[in-house]
């Protein structure tokens, strides 16, 4: 019976692995036991008609079991994952920085497994296979690369509840009239949004800073996002193209091509060559851009911008009009991301001249206001033919509808952008609903 019990568990081990290989990539956007199952059945007969109810349901519940790391990948703490082959396995902690965890993948055919299983969600490769990103079930995005230990795999684990400009305000990135200032850059008062680029090093919380935007834009805007690898959360937006980079479609092509998709917005994930020129030419024609890129300054910003690979001219990037940089700022040994710098391109010189609004005060441990909004607060104030001291004044008035929804304990991305776009249609009775009776809206468009 031992025995028996031993063959019967290499054969549907064998069947797996057999299994699995052929459907490299089938799961991608499959969510449904059924459908996982119909799948299966269907490969699986393929190679072993014999298969039996029970040998596929077997398969079925196994695939999507990605132990040593499912705990870990339910931690919403744990923001990246990183397993060294079968020597160990790493975690960076939101609250705790990079760790070495008690967890260990135990063999190279269990490391072997646990990557066909990761393989069903592949949504593109490189190098002849050796590389792959894959998008988990859990949203979770892992890159795996061939190694000379198997594999190495890395993981960046996003919340199922992504931050939101609240939960970042209260996690100390930054503050209320900081996060005022950007919904004023988002909205335009919908004649001009700004063009905005946000920097910071590797795992600065560029992405999460993007994301937590949305909440800002009006209903209407035709959103069109470009990512290397998608993770940018456009749930609140209905008018919204997701496009991701391939060998086939690289990211100069896409962001050229959404000049064509009619963009009242284009999001770019991470400007990093030469679509940066495509970037500032969508600009200069009246298109929106956001992006996010690698710099630890205003300045570098700018200096990357102007140099290989990207090597825009320096004479067409007053189109910019902000700069926000984030980085990690560490207090006791602990690490938090923060703005620690916002500036408007002012103008023009010998070089690109930058005004900073914002820049980060380690007495204090938080971004502190240098001078006000000037270039962007004039652009505005033509366009909509209001004084600029209205312009600061409708900032103050949002600062404290960001304020209030915290306290009333509002503080997810949807509940912000439904009090943001009550505010766009109605904004006495949002703010009669909040409790600011005595706060008038400072400019109706």
């Amino acid at each position: 019976m031992v025995e028996e019990n031993k063959e019967e568990a290499a054969f549907n081990k064998a069947l797996e692995e057999i299994v699995l290989k052929k459907l490299e990539g089938k799961f991608v956007n499959i969510n449904d036991y059924e459908k996982k199952r119909e799948l299966l059945t269907e490969v699986a007969k393929t190679v072993e008609p014999d298969a039996s109810p029970e040998e596929i349901d077997a398969i079925t519940k196994d695939v999507d079991n990605f132990n040593p790391i499912t705990e870990l990948l339910n931690d919403e703490n744990i923001e990246d994952i990183m397993i060294n082959g079968t020597s160990n396995i790493f975690v960076y902690d939101s609250r705790s920085g990079q760790k070495k965890t008690d967890k260990k993948v135990g063999s190279v055919e269990e490391l072997s497994n646990l990557v066909n299983k990761m393989k069903l969600y592949a949504t593109n490769s490189t190098a002849g296979g050796n590389i792959l990103d894959v998008h988990l079930p859990s949203k979770s995005r892992a890159n795996i690369i061939s190694s000379p230990r198997g594999y190495d795999i890395t993981i960046r684990n996003f919340r199922k509840a992504p931050y939101s400009v609240i939960d970042l305000i209260n996690e100390g990135t930054m503050d209320y009239s900081i996060a005022a200032r950007l919904w004023l850059y988002m909205d335009g008062f919908r004649v001009r949004p700004a063009n905005i680029l946000i920097g910071g090093m590797p795992a600065s919380g560029k992405t999460t800073l993007l994301n937590s935007l949305f909440s800002f834009l009006r209903p209407e805007q035709r959103i069109v996002t470009i990512e290397e690898t998608y993770e940018l959360d456009t749930s609140t937006q209905e008018n919204c193209v997701n496009l991701e980079t391939s060998e086939e479609m690289p990211m100069e092509l896409l962001v050229k091509n959404t000049l064509r998709m009619r963009p009242d917005m284009i999001i770019i994930g991470e400007v990093r060559g030469a679509e940066a020129n495509d970037m500032i030419t969508a600009m200069n024609i009246g298109k929106i851009v956001m992006g996010t890129i690698h710099a630890s300054s205003s300045r570098d910003i700018i200096n990357r911008l102007q140099h290989s690979p990207m090597n825009v001219p320096k004479d067409i990037l007053q189109v910019i009009d902000a700069l926000i940089v984030l980085s990690q700022v560490y207090k006791n040994g602990v690490p938090k991301r923060k703005i620690v710098q916002m500036s408007e391109i002012s103008g023009m010189e010998t070089q690109v001249l930058l005004s900073d609004l914002y820049r980060f005060d380690y007495k204090t441990y938080k971004a502190s206001p240098i001078l006000p909004s000037v270039t962007y607060r004039d652009t505005i104030s033509q366009l909509i033919g209001v004084p600029p001291p209205d312009i600061l004044a409708e900032e103050r008035v949002r600062a404290l509808i960001l304020e209030r929804l915290n306290k009333q304990g509002k503080k997810s991305i949807n509940e912000i952008n439904e009090a943001v776009r009550m505010y766009y249609d109605n904004p006495e009775s949002l703010l009669k609903s909040l409790g600011l009776d005595n706060v008038y809206p400072i400019i109706r468009i």
